[in-house]
């Protein structure tokens, strides 16, 4: 067992800490990846992307929540990276 592991098993206080943490944390971004996911989904039924091509859907007005296919863009990776 690894001794992060140990710590939370023998360590009521950190363990909680962190469950709270989790909860907190990915609570705040689930809807932002679901979304992000049905613009893909959405691009793949228009032949525009397809599965493991390298290519990342970019949101043109940066609101991840707004999926219109006006506002949805194909480019690579790298590209979409750089302009955060």
């Amino acid at each position: 067992m690894k001794k992060t592991a140990l710590y939370y098993k023998n360590n009521k206080k950190a363990r909680d800490k962190k469950k709270k943490y989790d909860k907190a944390y990915n609570g705040l971004n689930l809807h932002k990846i679901a979304s992000r996911m049905r613009a893909r989904r959405k691009l793949q039924s228009k032949g525009r992307v397809s599965p493991n091509d390298g290519m990342d859907v970019d949101h043109v007005d940066g609101n991840p929540m707004n999926n219109k296919i006006g506002n949805l863009r194909v480019i690579t990776k790298s590209t979409n990276r750089s302009k955060k």
